[in-house]
């Protein structure tokens, strides 16, 4: 069979193609396709469980969410947590769908025999990949603000227990509309505020399951000292004033946060205007009275 090996080597100096046996090529491609494809589900809801020792199986101690919308003004909230000289805020880290995959029955039993299921393990590499985070930047408490989280916000509290929230809330109005504004060609204005309602009203439920502080785009825009006391009182730390002007930002990326103009300045800037009873979607009238920017008729 030497030949073969020969002749095909010759082959392939000259035209850069070699010959392979179909059924090897086949098997081959489907390895590739195993090894740069499709990541594993994230393990099913039946499976989340708390930790079974919360001292050996998580290396955070109480991590900060922000649960908000989209476009309600988290990556401002998390630029001046950051600039807190003991808060860690990177960019949105979307841990959540960060899932481990049990390939083979074999590992399968090996990590049953530890205790652990998929659920359990996907909990250690997220508890991992924060920790990992928070070492490097030396500070003392890391924040994550990735919108999404509110879909997940009961994993995310049985994973840490001792996890602390705080929910940031914006007229929803003005959330649809930055929502569309953000990528018009992708969204017509009711598409927009449809879909950004999904997250409000994942937030709400958030906010009904779990203790947390509850903050507005608006009063922080409109004074933000007042605010990020609040907050820092919460959180149990001393109050910066560095959290007001926040400086430049080392991540400004689609998908990763707010990216635009406002976020690029290093500053406070003012939030636009509230829109007027009559300019609410009729789809977001009742999440504005939730909210308590409508009342009856009234605008907040």
């Amino acid at each position: 069979m030497n030949w073969k090996r020969k002749a095909n080597a010759a082959v392939k100096e000259l035209t850069g193609f070699q010959i392979t046996r179909a059924g090897k090529a086949e098997a081959g491609a489907g390895s590739a396709a195993r090894g740069a494809g499709r990541a594993p589900a994230v393990a099913a809801d039946d499976l989340v469980r708390l930790p079974a020792d919360p001292r050996s199986d998580r290396l955070l101690t109480a991590p900060i969410f922000i649960l908000s919308p989209v476009r309600s003004g988290s990556t401002l909230l998390r630029a001046m947590l950051n600039a807190h000289p003991m808060l860690h805020a990177p960019h949105e880290l979307h841990v959540r769908r960060l899932s481990v995959g049990l390939t083979t029955p074999l590992a399968a039993r090996a990590m049953e025999a530890l205790g652990h299921n998929q659920a359990d393990l996907e909990h250690l590499l997220w508890d991992r990949v924060l920790h990992r985070e928070l070492v490097r930047s030396g500070k003392a408490h890391i924040v994550d603000k990735t919108p999404a989280n509110a879909f997940a916000h009961r994993r995310i509290a049985t994973c840490w227990p001792d996890a602390r929230f705080v929910f940031l809330l914006r007229h929803p109005a003005s959330i649809a509309t930055s929502w569309h504004e953000a990528s018009p060609d992708r969204r017509t204005p009711r598409e927009a505020a449809l879909d950004a309602l999904r997250y409000m009203k994942a937030v709400e439920r958030a906010r009904a399951d779990l203790p947390g502080l509850t903050l507005r785009y608006e009063d922080l825009t409109a004074d933000p000292e007042a605010e990020t006391r609040r907050i820092c009182d919460f959180l149990g730390i001393p109050w910066e004033p560095v959290m007001l002007a926040y400086g430049e930002q080392t991540v400004v990326q689609k998908g990763l946060g707010d990216w635009k103009d406002k976020i690029r300045s290093g500053k406070v800037q003012e939030g636009r205007a509230l829109p007027r009873p009559e300019e609410i979607p009729e789809e977001l009238r009742p999440m504005s009275r939730t909210w308590g920017y409508l009342d009856g008729d009234e605008s907040r």
